[in-house]
């Protein structure tokens, strides 16, 4: 494999100069909600940001709103409500609001009453780009769209992606370091993505750390002369890998986006993509391919919980904890020198030798269920559907069973004979359905 990378031009041009601005703003980017395809029709889609609740829904030109999702009356949460007439109503009283968060309509004022002016909701600009949603969480006056980190490759019609979205039970900044760190993969995901006898110290280089991205260069050092690979962090949730197999013509990449849900609370985007037209990719079920994508991510995910109980017990520096190589976790050390350099904006963060904010996870009102069924299924429609199909043919494959063991009672000879076969069948398929079916609910374990 060749990796095509622009890395030396990159370098020159992006490399932190002396007195270049040293200041980030967390609340002036854009964060990624979720996939398009994953909105649900006609009815409020609630997230949040650092522990603050947010809902979307589309209004009647079909344009997606960002509000705040906290009622201004009694604090309900407007994303439990529903859709009237391009409006979003809050469940408790009926309080309807617009796309700009203004107050509609208040059933319990008299018809000539004036609608306060104080009864409306803070309202985010959202757009859609490269299918996904994306929110800026400042004002929306200063929202600058190009800013959005779009991968160029995704805008040419020959690029085809398969998208995968799962909530993590850790802070974002343990997802990107995670992914930081190739070292781990021909050990943690072998048999998946990676083989143990293909681990290797590699050769690491850092181009650029500055306000708005960490960017570097890796290849192994098990050859001479291996090809580098680009590995990108643009502040503050993305990260990417490209590559290109110029002997196949194959062009592709791995773009991970991430937005920190709150507190020990992550959402993830997983976009691998390819510069190939094949019918396999387009005919290959996305439940399907998910199942698969799943498995990648929770063959890290027990790791990564049992690091930060660590971290967190020895209540410590992650400069006194930590014992890295130079051929394995320079640019997992880049990050969190990031955050030791430019983090000190973020409700909260964990830098190399800096912390702020950080100690026991204070969500235990609205904790993580450590299964794949909240995690992703419940988020993902093709999952969700897939999911309540085989349901359905579990309970009809039961009541096909019963009924046919009945007849089978009620009758003799070769007639007898048929219903027992046929009901033993249908138990059969209903054994296979749930067996299928905890694809769907229950995390891959490894033995």
């Amino acid at each position: 494999m060749i990796v095509d990378s622009k890395i030396e031009e990159q370098a020159k041009q992006t490399a932190l100069q002396p007195g270049q601005n040293q200041e980030f703003d967390w609340k002036q980017c854009w964060y990624p909600v979720c996939f398009v395809q994953d909105l649900p029709n006609n009815r409020p889609y609630s997230f949040s940001l650092y522990d603050e609740p947010f809902v979307l829904y589309r209004d009647k030109d079909g344009q997606l709103v960002c509000l705040v999702d906290r009622c201004p009356h009694r604090a309900a949460k407007l994303s439990d409500g529903q859709i009237t007439d391009g409006k979003i109503e809050c469940l408790y009283h009926g309080w309807q609001f617009g796309s700009n968060g203004q107050c509609l309509h208040i059933p319990q004022l008299p018809t000539n009453a004036k609608i306060p002016t104080n009864a409306c909701v803070q309202s985010f600009k959202v757009v859609e780009r490269q299918g996904i949603v994306w929110m800026w969480a400042g004002e929306r006056e200063v929202a600058v769209d190009e800013c959005i980190p779009t991968i160029e490759e995704l805008d040419k019609p020959e690029f085809v992606t398969t998208d995968v979205m799962r909530d993590l039970p850790y802070d974002q900044f343990y997802f990107i370091e995670n992914v930081m760190d190739p070292a781990h993969v021909q050990i943690s995901h072998t048999g998946t993505l990676g083989k143990r006898e293909y681990a290797q110290p590699l050769e690491m280089e850092v181009v650029e750390n500055s306000p708005q991205a960490v960017r570097g260069r890796l290849r192994g050092m098990s050859k001479p002369n291996q090809p580098w690979t680009q590995l990108e962090y643009i502040a503050p949730n993305f990260v990417i890998y490209q590559y290109s197999i110029p002997q196949r013509g194959v062009v592709g990449g791995l773009g991970l986006y991430s937005i920190p849900l709150g507190k020990g609370r992550c959402r993830i985007l997983v976009r691998n993509y390819l510069g190939i037209k094949t019918w396999k990719i387009k005919l290959i079920p996305r439940w399907l391919d998910h199942m698969f994508r799943n498995k990648v991510l929770e063959e890290d995910m027990s790791l990564v919980i049992g690091q930060k109980a660590q971290i967190e017990r020895l209540g410590q520096s992650l400069k006194q904890v930590y014992l890295p190589l130079k051929s394995c976790d320079t640019l997992v050390l880049e990050y969190r020198k990031w955050l030791d350099k430019f983090g000190s904006s973020l409700p909260y963060y964990q830098g190399y030798s800096t912390s702020k904010n950080i100690g026991s996870d204070d969500n235990s009102s609205n904790p993580m269920l450590l299964d794949r069924f909240s995690q992703h299924t419940q988020l993902c429609r093709s999952c969700t559907h897939a999911h309540q199909v085989t349901t359905r043919v579990k309970q009809t494959c039961v009541g096909v069973a019963i009924a046919l063991a009945a007849l089978a009672i009620l009758t003799d000879a070769w007639i007898q004979v048929m219903a027992v076969s046929a009901s033993l069948g249908a138990v059969a398929l209903a054994v296979a359905a749930t067996e299928f079916k905890t694809h769907f609910e229950r995390p891959y374990t490894r033995h």
